[in-house]
């Protein structure tokens, strides 16, 4: 039986373990910056019908693949593997948030989301083993949320939110087809989301701090090209969990 190095596991997997731990930490620290005690702030905050505010996000995201019919003909036997690797980026959002209940709201936090993908390509050829090639994008996205929440304790609420954000790509590599170690990609997607988090209410603001889970839908894999680097990939989906650092009223 083959032995497991569980130190060579971690070395592979260090970035998505100190992400899951630095997010972990944020979430068990966060009440304890709310102020505790008689004082309630922001009183009149929940009965408002409208309320706006803007978010900064930070992610880590990942296409997740499926491979062509053609990569396992020996015409295609130059590659032997593709592999996407996980990459960081941050979003700027516009929050709207409308009250439909006591405990139920609907939000849609337009905004920009900025996009430096990669997939590592491992060639049979020793001399040129493997390449790394980079993604590049600006897409616009708007996310359609409904966000459910507790019963406020003092000066914390926990919530949950869930639905579906459409998006655009907006910018990237305009020869991109011209290039020899190019992915084409879609200008449109579409993606499910949901996650869970925490309104701190302080006396002149509401700060939430909200993990959030992206996962892709559409296949955003374009054909055609003069490149012929995507002809062994068949599904292309776009991947992401997110620390959303939210300001409100």
């Amino acid at each position: 039986m083959q032995n497991i190095n569980i130190w060579y596991q971690f070395d592979l997997h260090r970035k998505k373990v100190i992400f899951t731990v630095i997010l972990v930490s944020f979430f068990v620290a966060s009440p304890l910056m709310a102020q505790v005690g008689p004082n309630i702030n922001l009183p009149g905050s929940d009965q408002k019908k409208f309320k706006y505010g803007f978010s900064v996000g930070i992610f880590q995201s990942n296409f997740k693949m499926k491979y062509a019919d053609v990569f396992a003909i020996p015409a295609y036997d130059s590659i032997h593997a593709i592999n996407p690797k996980g990459s960081m980026g941050f979003s700027l959002r516009f929050i709207t948030n409308l009250k439909l209940a006591q405990y139920l709201d609907l939000r849609v936090t337009p905004g920009a989301s900025f996009y430096e993908n990669k997939i590592q390509f491992f060639y049979t050829d020793v001399a040129n083993a493997e390449k790394l090639t980079f993604v590049e994008a600006t897409r616009i996205e708007a996310p359609i949320l409904l966000k459910y929440k507790s019963a406020r304790r003092g000066n914390t609420r926990m919530y949950f939110v869930g639905g579906v954000t459409p998006s655009i790509r907006v910018s990237g590599k305009k020869n991109e087809d011209e290039l020899d170690d190019r992915i084409l990609i879609k200008k449109e997607n579409l993606s499910v989301e949901f996650g869970f988090g925490i309104d701190l209410y302080y006396p002149l603001f509401r700060f939430s701090p909200e993990i959030r889970f992206s996962r892709g839908v559409t296949n955003i894999l374009r054909t055609g090209g003069k490149n012929g680097v995507n002809d062994g990939i068949k599904h292309l989906t776009l991947n992401s969990v997110t620390l959303y650092l939210q300001v409100g009223d």
